[in-house]
């Protein structure tokens, strides 16, 4: 039997309000994570490695950054019809008004799916940091006789409350959504974690359209809140995929099982990036067997003239003078001078940080130019007046980008 034909649409709109002032300028997928990726390049990554090529991105606020990024480094090829990775804007078919949820999102480019007429398409988020393999999501869906399939997360039933929870048969079949809920259900088999809804889908094509149509009747924009709820109402085969048991070749075995993060905080930003650190890192980033594809660039090999550098990482282009680099990540084309110190810290593209500045648990995001002995972060004797300071003491200093850097 032939393999269905999939079309994939991904939901690369969001404002990321939280992640502020990363999102100054730019939308959630498109910040800068790592030393060489953005978070979009995740998603993405999945999806060629499970042989998905059909992609849209669906983008709203603040776009051209992603816009710009997605057709330098993800364009696939022009000779194969079904072989690509399309940027979609609000087109605004159906009225004036633009995406007003993910649903709402996917209803407003019908036209999409009714061109490449997909036996299934599949709705996800660009904004986690994760790898899955997407085929085996879709195998869960084909031999449940699924007409919907959510990616659900198992997360200890103390902390439950905070997510949306999925209540499950043992076989997987959804009995309800409760959003964040006093008393979550556990999942299947194990009263000690329930399930976290991922906010990814697989659907049958007839059934998304019959839900969508549905949603958009009654003024609802939401795949969480309205179209899942409302195909369980109507008696639907709607599953949930454990992604626990998504397996995934190259995985070390000190990594976190299932390591999935929605960096939609400084916080949890700043902590993602901790958890690729380490001899045995949280998630280890190298993995030729299911690579996380990078960003494109012509710079020259890093250039370290003297210092210490303490687990870390460090980008192409960088040239360090006599500095100490400690539990940080620094991206490409960051020049250090003599006598800086960068501690617990992401320093993004192109920074210029001179002599004797001191960096302590601070993100410096990119093109910023920080003069000499200046101190950011933990411990400033003096706080730098262009610093946010997230509610968990992590400091920020916004972008400094010329215009027409992205």
């Amino acid at each position: 039997m032939a393999y269905p034909k999939v079309l994939a649409m991904i939901m690369a709109g969001g404002k990321g309000e939280r992640l502020f002032p990363l999102t100054f300028e730019r939308s959630k997928p498109s910040v800068p994570f790592g030393g060489r990726y953005r978070i979009v390049d995740f998603v993405l990554s999945n999806l060629i490695n499970s042989q998905i090529y059909s992609i849209y991105l669906l983008v709203q606020y603040k776009s051209q950054s992603l816009i710009e990024y997605v057709r330098e480094n993800w364009g696939l090829s022009a000779l194969i019809r079904n072989h690509f990775v399309t940027v979609v804007p609000p087109q605004m078919m159906y009225g004036k008004d633009w995406f007003q949820g993910t649903a709402n999102a996917v209803f407003q480019n019908m036209n999409l799916i009714r061109q490449h007429k997909p036996d299934l398409v599949i709705v996800f988020g660009a904004d986690h940091i994760y790898r899955m393999n997407i085929r085996q999501m879709i195998d869960f869906h084909l031999e449940s006789n699924a007409q919907c399939t959510v990616a659900a997360m198992p997360v200890p039933i103390e902390k439950a409350s905070s997510f949306g929870i999925i209540d499950a048969e043992k076989n997987g079949r959804i009995k309800e959504f409760i959003e964040k809920p006093e008393n979550p259900p556990p999942m299947p088999g194990d009263p000690t974690r329930s399930y976290c809804s991922m906010g990814n889908y697989v659907f049958n094509t007839e059934m998304l359209v019959t839900g969508l149509i549905q949603a958009e009747r009654n003024k609802e924009y939401d795949f969480g809140k309205h179209v899942i709820p409302n195909l369980l109402k109507e008696g639907e085969r709607i599953f949930a995929y454990d992604f626990s048991r998504n397996i995934i070749p190259g995985v070390k075995p000190y990594e976190e099982s299932g390591y999935w993060r929605d960096v939609g905080t400084i916080e949890s930003f700043w902590s993602a990036h901790q958890d690729m650190l380490g001899e045995e890192p949280l998630f280890d980033i190298n993995n030729d067997k299911w690579p996380i594809r990078a960003s494109h660039n012509d710079l020259p090999a890093t250039k370290i003239m003297g210092g210490e550098i303490t687990n870390s990482i460090v980008a192409e282009g960088t040239d360090i003078k006599r500095a100490k680099i400690i539990n940080s990540v620094v991206r490409r084309g960051v020049v250090i001078e003599d006598g800086v110190e960068i501690r617990d810290s992401i320093v993004m593209d192109h920074v210029l940080l001179k002599k004797g500045c001191m960096i302590n648990r601070a993100i410096i995001d990119s093109y910023n130019v920080i003069d000499e002995d200046v101190q950011i972060g933990h411990d400033s004797e003096v706080p730098f007046f262009r610093t946010t300071t997230d509610s968990s003491g992590i400091s920020v200093v916004a972008s400094e980008k010329p215009r027409g850097k992205q």
